[in-house]
């Protein structure tokens, strides 16, 4: 299998993260849906990322699709999700949301880096909305004492809350901050300890076009 993308990009490195805990073999091309659109059109004409070229030569895009794809190839023992009932229910509620909150905090970025004039009432409502979903994951969060999110074992929703957090501060360092979330600010730093988050690990770059 190939991923393609940049681990600066939470989206990616939820793939490339649970691609290393499931034991798949893969090739990760790191490649800039700006700076490197060429090579990515002909697999994925959406110019997306994630992109998780199958070893059939099926392209697969959207986090939650290849991410579904690679539990069904996972050994049932490692497997970051419940295959049913209430634990999968909730891993992908929590998992949903840290999502959202990634797709608020990308469209955000393209607002005001990819206009001259950036709309103010559309700025406000993304950052209404990332801010009132973050309070949420971390009241949530706060009321929780095990481990990780759903008890002893690491899951998809763990995975994706402190991808989207390690994104989310770099990508508007001063802005957000994880000294403003004491219980995501321990989450963060009990995945960010792991071996596999520091090796699929990369500070937020910006690379635009190309002229």
């Amino acid at each position: 299998m190939i991923l393609i993308g940049q681990f600066d990009s939470p989206f990616v490195r939820r793939v490339g993260i649970a691609l290393e805990l499931y034991g798949l073999a893969y090739e990760h091309r790191p490649w800039s849906t700006f700076g490197d659109a060429d090579k990515i059109a002909p697999l994925n004409s959406l110019l997306r990322v994630p992109t998780l070229m199958l070893d059939d030569g099926i392209a697969l895009v959207e986090t939650f699709v290849i991410l579904d794809t690679l539990d069904q190839m996972a050994p049932a023992d490692k497997r970051l999700i419940a295959r049913d009932g209430p634990a999968r229910r909730d891993t992908l509620r929590v998992a949903a949301f840290a999502a959202g909150i990634s797709d608020k905090a990308v469209a955000l970025f393209y607002e005001e880096n990819f206009h001259d004039a950036p709309n103010a009432s559309y700025v406000a409502r993304l950052q209404a909305q990332i801010g009132d979903t973050i309070a949420k994951l971390e009241a949530e969060r706060a009321a929780i004492s095990s481990t990780w999110w759903l008890g002893e074992s690491l899951t998809h929703a763990d995975i994706a809350v402190a991808a989207m957090l390690r994104h989310l501060t770099e990508a508007y360092a001063g802005r957000y901050r994880l000294a403003d979330w004491p219980a995501l600010t321990r989450h963060s730093a009990a995945c960010e300890a792991l071996p596999v988050f520091q090796k699929i690990s990369q500070p937020f770059i910006f690379t635009p076009a190309k002229s």
